[in-house]
């Protein structure tokens, strides 16, 4: 039983773990912006954010079609790697026109 209880234990710590791992990051997402995006676009994030609200871009996103929406407005811009769609996505979600957030950038 101890063994059970001890087995039990470890594999929800480490399920907890890697969902946090593996959950967006606005932090990231701003400076993948910063870096990948804004050079091509001429404007920082924060302008690109405002462009939609909060339920436009999570449509954008649950539609695929988040490098797509961004080539409207920066089509100089390469498209993202897969791997920093869902950072720059949970950048735009937090800072979107009815968010009431301001980035740095």
């Amino acid at each position: 039983m101890k063994k059970l209880v001890s087995l039990v234990s470890t594999a929800a710590l480490i399920v907890a773990l890697s969902a946090a791992v593996a959950s967006a990051d606005a932090g990231k997402g701003q400076k993948i912006f910063i870096k990948e995006m804004k050079p091509a676009c001429g404007f920082d994030g924060g302008t690109m954010a405002k462009k939609h609200t909060q339920a436009e871009w999570k449509a954008i996103q649950d539609a695929g079609k988040l490098n797509e929406e961004l080539k409207k407005f920066c089509p100089e811009a390469k498209p993202l790697k897969d791997n920093y769609i869902e950072h720059v996505f949970d950048f735009l979600h937090n800072y979107a026109s009815d968010s009431g957030n301001v980035p740095a950038c």
